[in-house]
């Protein structure tokens, strides 16, 4: 199932002339980071290794400016970015999932700089709101060095999205994780309370619980409950 896609316009590489254009986005970043900041992350994590060193501080102060809305003079890192797509080749980039098994399909064909910055731009057709949330996982992205896959996904999403069924539907996850019924009601909050307690002696070590296990379920408790008594009234 497509859970995110990004398709980056570029020049030809044997095109002197150096452009990128935004093609088809599909982003959904709610709850934050969403499937659509893990693609941008994994886009830039991918690709940023084919970048100039001297040109890594450039395209994280690049962030930063799309970041805050400011005016950005192109061009820029030796491409302009632009509205018009004719006479450009494309890169598509999808996240595909199913449940918790997820997988990236980068189709480059272009420079490993373009789809940086494609994804960078990709920021700016965002909500100021996201794009505050979504630019530091495409920091955090620059700086990663290991295999573009669940250990990506866990170090670009942290703790508050540890699982890719928190991210599509986090009602229905919290509603699990502190064991209530799928077609529950809207608990109160003191039915989230009971039940948060509840499992929380049942993961801890000192009630049984495995202390390797411990850690996660404890954060995934916690999310759980800020999901469930943020949406009481």
């Amino acid at each position: 199932m497509l859970l995110a896609e990004l398709e980056v316009f570029h020049t030809r590489p044997a095109v002197p002339t150096r452009r990128v254009a935004l093609g088809h986005l599909v982003l959904p970043v709610d709850p934050a980071p969403g499937f659509g900041g893990l693609l941008l992350g994994a886009v830039i994590a991918n690709h940023i290794t084919g970048v100039p060193v001297e040109s890594i501080g450039d395209v994280t102060r690049l962030i930063g400016e799309v970041e805050n809305g400011a005016r950005v003079v192109q061009p820029r890192l030796r491409h302009r970015f632009q509205v018009d797509r004719h006479g450009l080749s494309h890169s598509r980039h999808t996240m595909l999932g199913d449940g918790d098994d997820i997988e990236f399909d980068f189709a480059t064909t272009g420079s490993d700089l373009a789809q940086v910055l494609g994804a960078v731009y990709a920021l700016e057709r965002l909500e100021p709101a996201s794009r505050h949330v979504i630019a530091p996982v495409l920091r955090k992205a620059i700086t990663w060095r290991g295999p573009i896959g669940p250990a990506l996904v866990a170090h670009l999403a942290g703790a508050q999205s540890s699982t890719l069924a928190a991210m599509a539907d986090p009602m229905a996850w919290a509603l699990d994780v502190l064991g209530f019924a799928p077609d529950a009601k809207q608990p109160s909050k003191r039915e989230v309370t009971r039940h948060f307690r509840r499992r929380m002696r049942d993961v801890h070590p000192d009630h049984g619980g495995e202390a390797l296990d411990a850690s996660k379920a404890i954060l995934d408790l916690n999310e759980a409950r800020r999901i469930l008594t943020g949406k009481v009234a």
